[in-house]
């Protein structure tokens, strides 16, 4: 018997959550049936390539197709991080297991463009890099087998067309080393992408359960999501859930992106037809697990040429930011966010900030925010195959090797698990589920003030059907409780995690 306060109040967490039977209009059963494909989605909602060269695109040519472009600087001085690097603070000796479709052939030789153009540290297992002790690892774990990234052949749907994972490889990979430099990245790969559905994400939820029983990483981050109706039963979804479980109870923090799509989502997507919109308001799975950190999205209203402070920038693109004078960030439209069909409300959600959106019985989606729309993204480099033969269209040309400003709850969602490997550093060890001492912090007014940016403006209704929500001050279902004021945020987690 467990005579840890903190573990046995997540024991208790993991045994008491409520899996509620739909309501009125959610469109799932609470009947155990087997699972039927359920359409994944790859957290990426848009990316544009800019240049072909290994040197990055300037701001000015960023501002030239209605965007502005972050480096790894520029994100740093937004969140205010500085300061927990300046202390030692960097995620030395933690592990982020960042897991994708398939993976890149490419991304060795990638990395080591992205980290050698920022002047970043580089990492053991980089292309051309020469391992030196204490120095943070790059590895790649295919529990599963590992096909060659390639464009899918004939003419099929795309789902598989592993040159379009490349891109999400490098997102998650670049920006997680950009945010926690010191951390360890594995890179986890399965053979299917999610959008094989029966068999993609079983595999995925496996891969999972094998860094969590083998204790390989701290962080799990996800940049995957499916409408939780696309899986027809509350308890086929409860049977995926087994990793989530294991991560709570052994000091392991999972994350997931909130989606792309803001409230409206497609059940599935049919091989010869698009996908079946679901006429409510809806949210995605796995962020709206309880057990899971859910991470939504913002435009990022800061200057992306400042390397010190976090310096509003109303007139620079896109025009979101111009539009909204004097706002740092703005909640992004896209951002998924709501209240579960599946889950009832965790304990953790029943006190909010003053002002909040109201979180009735039901969880609320997200938890926390991160930079998301790619008018305000991050730079990239991918290598892909020459012009023509890497499937993946860049407007009216093809796309090839360069460098690309992505965006997406993919971007928003690795960034937040590279501070939550910060914490873990401070912590001398993995803090697990941190979504009890986020609210803790949220609902304290001191704290709250102190460990948050509020994000007050935006709403994330995309589809003129389906009704969205606003942002409002506190948690609302776009931001969740906000963004990371980094620098105050990581040793208060750490403190209210004990």
């Amino acid at each position: 018997m467990s005579r840890n306060p903190r573990k046995s109040r997540l024991l208790a967490l993991v045994g008491g959550l409520t899996m509620v039977a739909a309501g009125a209009g959610s469109g799932l059963s609470a009947t155990a049936v087997a699972a039927q494909p359920v359409t994944f989605h790859p957290t990426i909602a848009d990316y544009v390539q800019l240049t072909t060269s290994t040197t990055p695109p300037t701001q000015a040519q960023c501002n030239s197709v209605g965007r502005r472009c972050f480096s790894p600087q520029s994100v740093r001085a937004a969140y205010d991080i500085q300061p927990l690097y300046d202390k030692g603070l960097d995620g030395r000796g933690q592990t982020i297991a960042i897991v994708d479709s398939y993976g890149s052939d490419t991304i060795e030789h990638d990395l080591h463009v992205y980290d050698t153009t920022w002047g970043l540290p580089v990492m053991c297992g980089e292309e051309g890099v020469t391992c030196q002790p204490g120095m943070p690892t790059f590895s790649r774990l295919a529990v599963q087998g590992s096909p060659a990234t390639k464009p899918q052949p004939g003419n099929g749907t795309g789902q598989e067309d592993k040159t379009a994972w490349a891109l999400e490889v490098s997102l998650d990979v670049e920006t997680a080393h950009s945010i926690a430099p010191g951390a360890n990245i594995i890179l986890v790969t399965t053979p299917t992408a999610e959008t094989l559905g029966v068999q993609g994400f079983p595999n995925m939820m496996n891969a999972e359960q094998y860094v969590v029983d083998n204790h390989l990483a701290n962080v799990i981050s996800q940049s995957f999501a499916s409408a939780e109706e696309a899986f027809g039963s509350a308890q086929s979804l409860q049977n995926l859930r087994h990793a989530f479980v294991s991560a709570a109870q052994n000091g392991v923090t999972v994350l997931g992106s909130s989606g792309d799509s803001g409230t409206a989502n497609i059940e599935k997507t049919p091989v010869h037809a698009g996908g079946s919109l679901i006429p409510f308001p809806t949210v995605q799975w796995p962020a709206s697990d309880p057990l899971v950190t859910g991470v939504g999205g913002t435009y990022l209203c800061t200057s992306a040429t400042a390397s010190a402070g976090r310096t509003v920038d109303s007139a620079s693109p896109p025009a979101t930011c111009t539009s909204n004078p004097g706002q740092a960030e703005v909640a992004w439209i896209d951002a998924g966010g709501g209240f579960s069909h599946v889950f009832g409300r965790p304990d953790y959600q029943a006190t909010l900030p003053a002002g909040s959106t109201a979180i009735g019985s039901l969880r609320g989606v997200p938890d926390v925010g991160f930079q998301a729309s790619s008018r305000t993204g991050s730079l990239v480099y991918v290598s892909l195959p020459p012009a023509g033969q890497g499937g993946l269209s860049c407007g009216s040309t093809s796309c090839s090797t360069g460098w690309y400003d992505i965006g997406g709850t993919s971007l928003s969602c690795p960034q937040f698990a590279a501070l939550v490997a910060i914490a873990d550093q401070l912590n001398n060890g993995g803090l697990g589920l941190i979504n009890p001492a986020l609210y803790r912090l949220g609902a304290n007014p001191t704290t709250y003030a102190r460990d948050f940016f509020d994000v007050t403006v935006g709403n994330n209704q995309t589809d003129p059907s389906v009704p969205g929500f606003s942002a409002t001050p506190g948690w609302d279902p776009i931001t969740g409780l906000g963004t990371p004021n980094a620098a105050n945020l990581v040793p208060d987690l750490v403190a209210a995690s004990h």
